[in-house]
């Protein structure tokens, strides 16, 4: 399990589970473990997402997007839910933006 910490200064857990879960899943985001660690602790934009999650992006190119959701459950503990590449971006969902 590897932490990282968010722009909201909240501990972000990444469990062998989740790690597993998303590989499974998405098995493109295999290689770049280290990546969806520093899109949340380094993202380009954060999205709302559903249910109290988070969406942080990371740009790779022209239309070419890491995103990685997550939850903050307290101000001390968060964790990573999925990561996946793609291609479009919902804009209109935008809470931060890095200058």
């Amino acid at each position: 399990m590897d932490v990282v910490i968010s722009i909201n200064g909240v501990p972000i857990r990444l469990t062998d589970e989740r790690w597993e879960h998303i590989v499974s899943r998405h098995d493109d985001v295999r290689k770049h473990y280290d990546a969806v660690l520093d899109t949340v602790g380094n993202p380009d934009l954060i999205l709302r997402g559903y249910h109290g999650s988070l969406i942080a992006i990371r740009v790779y190119g022209r239309r070419h997007y890491l995103a990685v959701v997550y939850k903050e459950v307290t101000s001390d503990d968060g964790f990573i839910i999925t990561a996946y590449f793609t291609s479009q971006v919902e804009r209109g969902k935008t809470i931060w933006r890095k200058l």
